[in-house]
């Protein structure tokens, strides 16, 4: 994932309960189960509209989804479908939350 210069997200464990956290859903897993989506270390940053430092996301990060082939899951080629929920904010606003479909295409053999 990548973010713009000047931008961050709250990270998957945001700093205060009413900040909007990255999350991943899976929505169809085909012959896939058990997904888990391991995050990047965040970083605290400290910005002008906070009391104290949050927990974000800066420049690439890289997310790992990690799944088990079900075991009656037939040989050949899969989709593996999801949504990626975050907020982008500079160090001045938040932009209203954004919900993005993704997928990852996987081979069972």
């Amino acid at each position: 994932m990548s973010i713009l210069e000047g931008y961050h997200v709250n990270s998957n464990t945001p700093s205060d309960e009413y900040l909007i956290p990255l999350t991943v859903t899976w929505t169809s897993l085909g012959a896939l189960e058990g997904a888990k989506v391991t995050f990047p270390k965040p970083s605290s940053e400290k910005y002008e509209f906070a009391d104290k430092p949050l927990s974000v996301f800066t420049g690439n990060i890289e997310l790992t989804a990690n799944f088990k082939v079900s075991a009656t899951a037939a040989a050949g080629p899969g989709i593996a479908s999801g949504k990626l929920k975050y907020q982008a904010c500079s160090n001045k606003a938040c932009f209203p939350p954004k919900v993005i479909e993704i997928s990852v295409p996987y081979q069972v053999q």
